[in-house]
């Protein structure tokens, strides 16, 4: 059973199930930030460490491979803070479980899953498109 009701966007409890669901995954969202940036600062020290020539070093484009990797999970790591941050702003305003696009609810299954969600499941389709 879901801690939302059909119209999560006026349930106080809802509001309060959202807001440890995201607290939580925002502290595990930090935790892997951290840890990503730690891996990265250690693939480009231990880089430093070696030789600068990428083109005649048979490790070089594992290197850069590795890096631009890690790179790119950090990248996704730091949006998906943001959108976390953005939904407990959401729910400070009081709009918390409403399309930003529609202003429909959000189902509450796809709140369950995704609480960050800011669009319904139609919005977030069309967007894709």
């Amino acid at each position: 059973m879901t801690d939302f009701q059909h119209d999560a966007a006026f349930d106080p409890a809802g509001y309060e199930a959202a807001t440890e669901r995201l607290t939580a995954e925002r502290a595990d969202v930090n935790g892997q930030i951290a840890a990503l940036s730690r891996e990265f600062d250690e693939i480009v020290e231990a880089n430093s460490l070696v030789a600068v020539d990428d083109e005649h070093d048979p490790e070089g484009s594992s290197t850069a491979f590795e890096r631009a990797h890690v790179a790119a999970l950090l990248a996704r790591a730091n949006s998906r803070l943001a959108d976390v941050d953005r939904a407990l702003e959401r729910i400070e305003r009081g709009e918390y479980g409403r399309c930003e696009r529609c202003g429909e609810p959000i189902p509450a299954e796809r709140l369950e899953v995704r609480p960050a969600a800011s669009t319904c499941v139609a919005c977030a389709a069309e967007a894709t498109r």
